[in-house]
């Protein structure tokens, strides 16, 4: 069983930083994948930022330069350190995490920017 458990959504006004956390049930090095995506209202949900085993990270180039994927393998968690929010930020964040050709996904946690 594979269990994702998002933490550290809220409300926080423009300009702001967040942090998100994703603690997986099992080692985070069997992922092959790791990342975040995040869903609007009324819109489709969208990849925010990846760690790729092997190959590096990606971003969504509407928050590059702002937002950081990392992770703590001996707590089995991965960050998202976002910075310099705008209102667009909006949204739920889902971690996700692929585990032996399957996508799993966290429950989300809401993240809401005033402006």
């Amino acid at each position: 069983q594979v269990q994702l458990v998002e933490s550290g959504g809220g409300v926080v006004q423009a300009g702001g930083s967040l942090r998100l956390s994703c603690a997986a049930s099992r080692s985070i090095f069997s992922f092959n994948v790791m990342g975040w995506y995040r869903q609007a209202p009324g819109k489709q949900r969208e990849s925010v930022a990846q760690i790729i085993s092997g190959a590096g990270t990606n971003y969504a180039s509407s928050v590059k330069g702002r937002f950081t994927i990392s992770m703590d393998n001996a707590m089995n968690t991965v960050y998202l350190q976002m910075k310099s929010l705008k209102p667009e930020d909006t949204a739920v964040y889902y971690c996700s995490g692929v585990y032996v050709g399957k996508n799993y996904w966290g429950q989300g946690t809401q993240v809401t920017v005033s402006s």
